[in-house]
């Protein structure tokens, strides 16, 4: 995934604003200082995984393999947790196959069914690397006071909630 930087400078908002009266300058600038820092952020963890022979997608997947219990995960339910397609989950699947950190079994009740689990070497990788991610994620969040981090994540929740504007017809 490629991530673009916003480029727009104040001035070049302030000029919008002229021609757009419904143009709300502080708006403009809280959402693209946002999206500045979503892809510094997402820049970063691209490196931090890279270390290990990972992407974000495939963190993730053997994140919810690690958490879930030894029964482990049908390819849809990881789909449904992860709020993506079958399709990307399938991807994602096959490079962490090839790389032998997951495996794919017959369901033991339904044989027509998949389930996802661990390997040895997917559980090593996660037991070296999560204590690297970790530390890193607490530097990540290291400028900011308790206080500061339980005020950023409500307001990323009302964010979210505004989401909507974007998406409804």
């Amino acid at each position: 995934m490629v991530i673009l930087r916003p480029f727009v400078d104040k001035q070049t908002i302030l000029n919008f604003a002229k021609r757009y009266p419904e143009l709300d300058v502080a708006s403009i600038e809280t959402c693209l200082a946002f999206l500045h820092t979503t892809a510094d952020v997402y820049q970063a963890l691209d490196v931090h995984f890279a270390r290990y022979g990972l992407s974000r997608g495939k963190f993730t997947l053997l994140m919810q393999l690690y958490l879930t219990d030894e029964k482990g995960l049908t390819p849809s339910e990881c789909a449904q947790r992860a709020d993506v397609t079958k399709a990307t989950i399938t991807g994602l699947l096959d490079g962490l196959e090839r790389d032998g950190l997951v495996r794919r079994l017959p369901d033991v009740t339904d044989r027509r069914m998949l389930r996802l689990q661990l390997t040895d070497k997917g559980r090593d990788l996660l037991s070296q690397m999560l204590p690297d991610h970790f530390c890193r994620t607490t530097d990540l969040m290291g400028n900011l006071t308790d206080s500061e981090k339980k005020t950023l994540i409500k307001l990323l929740n009302k964010v979210r909630t505004g989401t909507s504007a974007m998406l409804d017809p």
